[in-house]
């Protein structure tokens, strides 16, 4: 293909949006603004770059965005005190861990002071309601040299190593507060379980926090609600036994609502809103929404945090976020159950949202506009100006199975000639396509390929019946769907070239990437990334190895009654009949997938002469295409279009 088509560097002028964090009176937003610039401004090499993400603070009031922030590290998480004087936030830079600093915003602004002269990083930082206390999660003096000086490490917990953070340390990170009139730095609490989270009473006599009560529990993602006053001890407040993912404190003080899964539901269950009362006793708020709280649509252009926890309008209305078929938008939900939708629109995804003051600051995407900041529904930024290349709609097609009309999408490039096919397969399972932006996408349409993409059972979006029909079957209703929407694109796009086609895909979508080359020729080329091929081998060295298989398949590793079943239902038991050209990108501190199982799909594709090409990413984890170091993500593009051209 010419050179003078978009290429995997065009991720470069890009620039991502995240945490929008709207001011106390609603009239404002913070934000972060992530680039992609050299690491070093005087590039001591000038022949070998090195582009780095550096982010900063934004600001505005409805008109044009204004930069607070400056210099050559990475800011993040805006938080406005109560009276919107000041906004707290935190400053890393390269090699070395976040920082809390305060910038005044009134009387024109001011310099940031460092308050903070921690090793360990500074983490979700909140404000009490009545301004007074600053609350953060960080590990303090903590510092972890083992490595470094050669020593061994004595493993005894059942967590000790987990996506993104690598090692975890021998004790959880503390909630410090800070003391904003004495300007007195208070660790507050030593939890012996890390804590998930947390969240300020209304009367700032303390928090909320869950946690689980031991580590085994932890594992199994059992957890509990505490309560910490500014001078006691935590107070265990239910028996919940099962996850949770946020709490929201009602404005009496008394109740909170929580964000989780019912004790005996796992991870194919849907997270919905629990309101309870103060003797224990809850019930589910959003009972008649049978679509999950929060955003399960995936993009590769959210670099950064992204909230999305649910906010009291009032005493008698939360606002959230749910993921609905291949959209995420914002919906009410009255103490009643009542649930309405606020800002909804079926072909657009809101990720990110906050609300205070009668204000609502969000992000807001659609499958062909970049994501953008709005604030009380007026678009504040333009980042879909800094595209290098053009973007295409993608159409909609439709599939039949058991249980109705499943959805995805073919998007193909300009012309009218016939172009190569890929089928792309989404991770989780539990997670969705839709209309989110894919640069990713966009790429492979801009250089000549369709990209097809749908959302079989087993996806987020379309009900808890969808999704837990592929439990304990994973290979079989999800091919069956995968293949089938497959056939309806090409039927329906007669540009499409069915006898120049490749099937990929991520994590799940790498499991199934291997399935379906296990159990049919049809496809030229195949592309899997971060992939599980042994099931039995995965349950014991994932980081979520040890439930994961029980909440997905009723299975499990250990029990030997379970072994061979896990065996059947793993790729490499059909390595001998894969016949297709496979590229395999795998990231080395991947802790999800962890890389051993990259290693067996390589080692048994090279034994049965199976052209293949394995890629090995250092440093990075199972985020790599989604927020990895920029030019480990370029090659990773790279890699795939170079695939791509020499085997369709």
């Amino acid at each position: 293909m010419s050179n003078s088509l978009p290429g995997p560097d065009s991720l470069l002028a890009l620039a991502f949006p995240s945490d929008p964090q709207v001011s106390p009176d609603g009239q404002s937003v913070a934000f972060v603004l992530a680039r992609v610039d050299e690491e070093d401004p005087q590039k001591p090499d000038k022949d070998f770059a090195r582009p780095r993400y550096k982010a900063h603070l934004w600001f505005s009031n409805g008109g044009q965005p204004r930069q607070l922030t400056h210099g050559e590290g990475r800011d993040s998480s805006p938080r406005w005190s109560p009276d919107g004087g000041t906004l707290a936030f935190v400053r890393g830079s390269h090699g070395r861990a976040g920082q809390l600093h305060l910038l005044p915003m009134a009387g024109g602004g001011g310099e940031a002071r460092r308050v903070t002269e921690f090793k360990g990083a500074v983490q979700d930082v909140q404000f009490s309601p009545d301004g007074r206390y600053l609350s953060f999660f960080s590990g303090g003096a903590d510092e972890d040299k083992r490595d470094e000086r050669g020593e061994a490490r004595v493993i005894t917990r059942p967590r000790y190593r987990f996506n993104g953070r690598d090692w975890l340390p021998e004790r959880p990170a503390r909630l410090w507060r800070y003391d904003l009139q004495t300007e007195e730095l208070t660790e507050w609490l030593a939890p012996t379980t890390e804590i998930g989270g947390y969240a300020w009473q209304p009367d700032s006599g303390g928090v909320l926090f869950m946690s689980s009560t031991d580590e085994l529990k932890a594992t199994q993602g059992q957890q509990e609600v505490f309560r910490l006053s500014l001078g006691g001890q935590p107070e265990q407040l239910t028996q919940w036994n099962s996850a949770i993912s946020t709490l929201i404190p009602h404005p009496d003080g008394q109740r909170f609502v929580l964000v989780g899964r019912p004790e005996g539901k796992g991870s194919p269950e849907n997270s919905h809103l629990f309101l309870v009362e103060t003797d224990g006793s809850w019930r589910q708020l959003d009972k008649g929404h049978d679509h999950g709280v929060g955003n399960m649509v995936g993009g590769d252009c959210h670099v950064g945090a992204l909230p999305e926890k649910p906010v009291w309008l009032d005493d008698q209305t939360l606002l959230f976020s749910s993921t609905v078929r291949g959209s995420c938008g914002l919906f009410r939900v009255t103490l009643d159950g009542e649930v309405t939708p606020n800002d909804h629109h079926p072909q657009t995804v809101i990720p990110s949202f906050t609300a205070r003051g009668g204000g609502v600051a969000l992000i807001r995407e659609q499958a062909d506009r970049f994501p953008e900041v709005e604030l009380n529904g007026t678009q504040v930024t333009k980042l879909h100006d800094r595209l290098t290349f053009p973007v295409r709609t993608p159409e909609r097609v439709t599939f039949q199975n058991e249980l109705g009309e499943g959805e995805g999408w073919a998007l193909l490039p300009e012309g009218e000639e016939k172009v190569p096919a890929l089928l792309s397969i989404h991770g989780g399972p539990h997670t969705d396509y839709g209309h989110a932006f894919m640069h990713e996408f966009q790429l492979f349409a801009a250089r000549g390929y369709g990209v097809c993409y749908s959302n079989p059972r087993g996806s987020a979006g379309y009900g808890q019946a969808w999704v837990d029909d592929i439990h304990g079957r994973w290979g079989g209703p999800d091919m069956d769907d995968l293949l089938n929407f497959f056939d309806r694109c090409l039927e329906t796009h007669s540009r499409l070239d069915g006898k120049r086609s490749a099937v990929m895909g991520g994590s799940y979508g790498g499991f199934m990437t291997n399935w379906i080359t296990g159990h049919t020729t049809r496809f030229q080329a195949a592309i899997t990334d971060r992939s599980i091929c042994n099931l039995l081998s995965f349950g014991g060295t994932s980081d979520i190895g040890l439930r994961f298989w029980d909440d997905e398949l009723g299975l499990n590793f250990h029990r030997r009654a379970d072994a061979m079943k896990l065996w059947d239902m793993s790729p490499l038991q059909y390595v001998e009949d894969v016949k297709t050209p496979t590229l395999i990108v795998h990231s080395v501190l991947d802790h999800r997938c962890p890389i051993e199982q990259a290693e067996q799909w390589y080692a048994a594709l090279t034994l049965h002469g199976v052209p293949v090409r394995f890629v090995r990413f250092p440093e990075e984890n199972h985020e790599l295409s989604r927020a990895g170091r920029p030019d480990r993500r370029i090659k990773r593009l790279e890699e795939y279009l170079g695939w791509l051209e020499e085997w369709l």
